[in-house]
């Protein structure tokens, strides 16, 4: 007859293989099912593709089920032709929170890991929920009203992302925390300036109207013929948008950030090398030089990692 010493070892057997699997399933996203939302990454937002591969593994996949989130409803206005519909992708990611906050999150190459980093690093819904309302107010596809309205912007869109990716490096509080408002405000700004010529393919600017309407430039004839004939006009806006993006810049860099923050905060030295760009081709966001693709961008990332400096 079996004692109870017996039994007592199978319970512990069974409690053991019963935690087992609870940690696999909702252990670290495995490669494969990280796979769509990386080439998502590497296609579409690269640059925040190459400074996720540079945390710690953990905190990289986390920074990878965040990322491709946030691009997912970022190219919802790309990838609809009515506003309404546009509205009714986001507002199904609205109601997806609730399944991915219960932990039961729908088959979706998006939603699965990010119910994980959700889970992981305690994600407060209202930060994802106010990301989803910024996309809806992008939707209208209205040029901004003035500076502060593009600012408002770009603090709306990218500054919870940012301090999302910070959270995920336990990195949310101190210099890196003060640090990342202006990181995001560099890195936003600049990224539309150089997507102006994709905008314009679009029929959007997103260009501020009051620096517009001061240098003289007309958005209607932008739009409909690109810059041609009002080339300089078109340089005085996007010079008075870079300088309030390497103001962001030069705040962001006044702080000592410890390197664990780095590849949240990176984004900033991909900001300077494309402000310089501009600079250098006289605020011409169509000039080749700017619109070619940059290949020493992971050099340029690995770089500064490695000297821990922004």
């Amino acid at each position: 007859m079996r004692g109870p010493s017996h039994n007592a070892r199978k319970r512990e057997k069974f409690t053991s293989i019963m935690a087992n699997n609870a940690e696999s399933s909702t252990g670290i996203p495995t490669p494969e099912a990280l796979a769509p939302v990386m080439a998502d990454l590497r296609r579409d937002d690269r640059d925040r593709y190459l400074t996720a591969l540079l945390a710690p593994p953990e905190a990289r996949e986390g920074l990878i089920a965040l990322y491709g989130f946030n691009l997912e409803i970022a190219r919802v206005r790309e990838t609809v032709s009515e506003e309404l519909i546009g509205r009714m992708r986001l507002q199904w990611w609205r109601d997806r929170l609730d399944d991915i906050y219960a932990g039961t999150p729908p088959k979706h190459p998006v939603a699965e890991p990010l119910a994980w980093a959700v889970a992981r690093f305690a994600v407060p819904r209202t930060v994802l929920e106010d990301l989803i309302t910024a996309r809806e107010d992008d939707l209208a596809g209205e040029a901004p009203a003035d500076l502060a309205a593009l600012e408002d912007h770009a603090r709306r869109t990218a500054a919870p992302v940012v301090s999302l990716a910070l959270r995920v490096l336990g990195q949310d509080s101190g210099p890196a925390a003060a640090a990342a408002g202006d990181v995001a405000m560099a890195q936003a700004l600049t990224g539309i300036l150089r997507a102006v010529p994709f905008h314009l393919r679009a029929g959007v600017v997103r260009l501020p109207g009051d620096l517009c309407r001061t240098a003289g430039l007309d958005l209607d004839r932008l739009r409909d013929r690109g810059p041609t004939g009002q080339e300089n006009a078109l340089s005085d806006v996007v010079a008075r948008v870079a300088a309030r993006a390497g103001e962001a810049l030069a705040s962001a860099r006044r702080h000592r950030v410890p390197r664990r923050a780095l590849p949240a905060l990176l984004p900033a030295r991909l900001a300077a090398r494309d402000l310089k760009r501009l600079t250098q081709a006289g605020f011409d966001p169509f000039a080749g030089s700017v619109m070619r693709v940059d290949g020493l961008r992971p050099l340029v990332l690995l770089m500064a990692r490695v000297g821990g400096k922004l």
